[in-house]
This record gives C-alpha cells, sequence and structure tokens, in this order.
C-alpha cells in the first residue's frame, strides 16, 4: 500500500508540473521556488505547536488548492503559481514520507513518525 500512496504522490506531482506548465513563466522558476515552503519550518523556532501550524499552512494541499483557484478566480498568475508550488510541494514531501505535522514535534506526521523508531 505505500508504494500505491508514494505513485499518487508522484501523479499529483506531475499534474502540479503540468499545471506550471500552463502559466507563462519559464521553468526555472518552478526550480527555484519547489523548496521555498520549507521556509515554515522556521515556526519550530517558537516551539513545537507555532511550528506545526506554520507547517501546515504551507503544506496542506486544500489551502493550495484555494489559493490556486482565487489566482484564476482573479486572473492572477501570481497567486496561481503560489498554489502550484504548494501543491507540487506538498505531494512532493509526501511522495517521500513527510506528512502533515502534530503538534508534539517535527517528526511526528499523518503519515507516520519520521525517521528511525
Amino acid at each position: 500500500m505505500k508504494t500505491i500512496l508514494k505513485l499518487e504522490e508522484l501523479g499529483l506531482f506531475v499534474f502540479g508540473i503540468f499545471l506550471f506548465s500552463q502559466l507563462d513563466y519559464a521553468w526555472w522558476w518552478f526550480l527555484v521556488l519547489i523548496l521555498v515552503p520549507d521556509f515554515s519550518m522556521i515556526g519550530y523556532a517558537f516551539g513545537n505547536k507555532s511550528g506545526a501550524v506554520a507547517y501546515n499552512l504551507f503544506h496542506h494541499r486544500g489551502i493550495a488548492v484555494l489559493v490556486y483557484l482565487v489566482g484564476i478566480y482573479s486572473s492572477n498568475q501570481v497567486v496561481q503559481l503560489i498554489g502550484i508550488i504548494l501543491f507540487a510541494h506538498s505531494s512532493m514531501d509526501r511522495m517521500f514520507g513527510y506528512g502533515l505535522k502534530y503538534d508534539t514535534g517535527f517528526k511526528f506526521t499523518h503519515l507516520g513518525e519520521i525517521g528511525k523508531k
């Protein structure tokens, strides 16, 4: 089952790349921006709860889709780009086993514990 879930996330990541290709941006923008949502980990400097809230805000696909749809509605490609990057990044993270965080610590996610047990 784990392999199927990783393949599903890979498919969603590829879908994010497809959506990006529909915008008028050079490809290097995708490469530069794809890791930007990880800056949300700075929230962990203020404790586990703040870190989890900040991390989950930037890694929640529902929020990413909402941002993208706002960009479509407003015909704003920058907002669409932000939504696509958030979406693709969260799919990429989940493909590697990094899920939404619990407030008990960075390594505790909805996909299980990260690292060696």
